[in-house]
C-alpha cells in the first residue's frame, strides 16, 4: 500500500470480530496474523461452511433469527470489547445488520469484497464497498490526489503476480457447501444469501463449461473475423453481462436482473440506435446457464425486428471485444473499468466506483448510441492511481500464494487507526 498510510509505531492492540468471510481459508490465516501481532480475535459463525473454514478455531454460533442478531453482537461487542468488526460483502442479509449494529455501537467495519482491479488485486475498504463506498465522487479530487501519487512513483503499490487455478476456487466453494448440508441441524434458523441450491449452480455451470468447450477454432475465428466486418461496417456496442446472485445487481430497485437489463438496453438499442449498428451482449464467464439467455435474446430480436444487429456470445476475448467497441453499456460491472481503461465510451446504468464525469457517459441510456462522450485518459490513470493505493490490497482469496499476500496487506490495514483513504482525504481537504 502506499507509504503515507504506514504507522510509525505500535499500533494500539485491538479486538477484532470476524463474521462470514469469501469460501477460503483466508479469514482463519488472517486472525492468525493479528494475534501474532497482539490483537485479540473472535468469530461469529452462522453456518456448516463458517465453521468449516475456521477450523479447528472455535466460534460463537449464532443459530437464531436475523431479527435477534443485533442483540447477539451486541452482547459479544460488550463482552470482549470488541473494536472492529471484520466480513467479506456487506450486502449479505446478515452483514446488513451487523454493519448497521456497529455503528450504532461506535465499532469500525472493515468490508472486504473481490478486487475493484483484477486479477492480482481484492478489496478492502471501512464501512462499505462497491456503491457503498467511500471513494468520492469529485473528479477533481481524483485529478489532485492521483497526480500526487503519480509524480512520485515509489509510492504506487505495485502488483505481485501468483498463479490460481479456478478449480481451487470451485473446490473451496464445495467443501463451504458441503459443510453446509448440516445447517437444518446446527443452524436450523439460518437462510442463505444464495439465490439458487449449490448443487443446481454447480450442475448448471458444469453443463455451461461443456457447451463452451464444444465451440470449434473455425467458430472463434468466424467471431473475430465478425468483430472485424463490424469496426469496418458501422458501429459496436458492447453489453457484459453480470451475474444475477451479485448483490450488485440483487441492490437494484428496477435493474434487478440481467434479463430486466437485457430488455431495457434491446428497447433503447432499437429505438435510438443508428440502422447500421450491432450489439454484442456476452455471458459471464461464472454463469451458471439457469437463465436461457439465447431463448431470451431470441424472443427480444423478434420483437423488436433487430434480425442480424444483434449477437450473442458465451466466451470471447475482452480485450478483442474492447479494441472494436464503439461504448460499452453495463450495469455496474467491473469490465466498465476496463473498458474505460482502453478508452472506449462507457455508460453505467446503476451506481458504480467508477461512475464519473469525465470517465462514464453522464447522459441517459437512448442518448448514449449516438453521443458516445470518450473518458478522458489523464482522469482514469488518476482515478485508477488512487483507488490501487488506498482501497485495493495485492493478493487473492483462493490459492496459498495470493492469501499470503492478502494476509499480510489487509493486516497493515486492519491494525492502522485510519484506512489509506480516510488518510488521504484527511491530506487532500485539510
Amino acid at each position: 500500500m502506499v507509504k503515507v498510510t504506514a504507522p510509525r509505531s505500535a499500533p494500539e492492540k485491538k479486538s477484532f470480530l470476524f463474521l462470514q468471510g469469501v469460501s477460503s481459508p483466508f479469514f482463519k490465516h488472517l486472525a492468525y496474523k493479528l494475534e501474532q501481532d497482539g490483537h485479540q480475535v473472535h468469530k461469529v459463525s452462522f453456518n456448516g461452511g463458517d465453521l468449516a473454514y475456521w477450523a479447528p478455531r472455535t466460534s460463537r454460533w449464532f443459530r437464531g433469527a436475523l431479527s435477534e442478531l443485533p442483540s447477539f453482537l451486541a452482547e459479544i461487542y460488550r463482552k470482549f470489547g470488541i473494536t472492529d468488526q471484520v466480513l467479506f460483502g456487506d450486502r449479505r442479509p446478515v452483514h446488513q445488520r451487523a454493519v448497521e449494529a456497529a455503528h450504532q455501537n461506535a465499532l469500525r467495519n472493515h468490508v472486504f469484497e473481490e478486487g475493484y482491479f483484477r486479477p492480482y488485486w481484492i478489496t478492502l475498504e471501512r464501512e462499505g464497498v462497491n456503491a457503498r463506498s467511500q471513494l468520492p465522487k469529485d473528479p477533481d479530487w481524483y485529478r489532485r490526489v492521483g497526480e500526487q501519487l503519480l509524480h512520485a512513483k515509489d509510492t504506487l503499490p505495485v502488483a505481485q503476480p501468483f498463479k490460481s487455478a479456478f478449480w481451487r476456487r470451485a473446490g473451496h466453494d464445495v467443501l463451504y457447501h458441503t459443510a453446509s448440508a448440516l445447517n437444518p441441524l446446527l443452524f436450523p434458523a439460518y437462510r442463505t444469501h444464495a439465490l439458487s441450491w449449490a448443487p443446481d449452480e454447480y450442475v448448471g455451470y458444469v453443463r455451461r463449461q461443456i457447451e463452451t468447450r464444444l465451440y470449434t477454432p473455425s467458430q472463434q475465428r468466424d467471431f473475430s473475423h465478425w468483430l472485424e466486418s463490424i469496426r469496418k461496417g458501422g458501429a459496436l456496442y458492447f453489453l457484459p453481462l453480470q451475474l444475477d446472485s451479485d448483490f450488485q445487481v440483487r441492490d437494484q430497485l428496477v435493474l434487478n436482473s440481467m434479463s430486466a437489463v437485457l430488455e431495457h438496453v434491446i428497447s433503447s438499442f432499437a429505438c435510438h440506435a443508428p440502422a447500421s449498428s450491432c450489439l454484442l451482449v456476452k455471458n459471464h464467464p461464472l454463469d451458471d446457464g439457469r437463465v436461457r439467455y439465447p431463448t431470451l435474446l431470441a424472443r427480444l430480436i423478434q420483437q423488436y425486428d433487430l434480425a442480424g444487429r444483434v449477437q450473442y456470445c458465451e466466451a470471447g476475448d475482452l480485450y478483442q471485444i474492447l479494441a472494436c467497441a464503439s461504448g460499452t453499456v453495463t450495469l455496474n460491472s467491473t469490465v466498465g473499468s476496463v473498458a474505460l481503461e482502453h478508452g472506449c465510451p462507457t455508460l453505467c446504468l446503476a451506481d458504480a466506483t467508477y461512475q464519473l464525469p469525465g470517465l462514464t457517459a453522464q447522459c441517459g441510456l437512448d442518448a448514449f448510441w449516438t453521443s458516445l462522450p470518450a473518458p478522458d485518459p489523464l482522469l482514469f490513470a488518476s482515478f485508477k492511481a488512487v483507488v490501487l493505493s488506498t482501497t485495493q490490497v495485492n493478493g487473492g482469496f483462493y490459492c496459498a500464494q495470493g492469501i499470503a499476500l492478502a494476509v499480510q496487506g489487509s493486516a497493515q490495514v486492519l491494525q492502522a487507526e485510519r484506512s489509506p483513504l480516510e488518510v488521504w482525504i484527511s491530506k487532500s481537504y485539510a
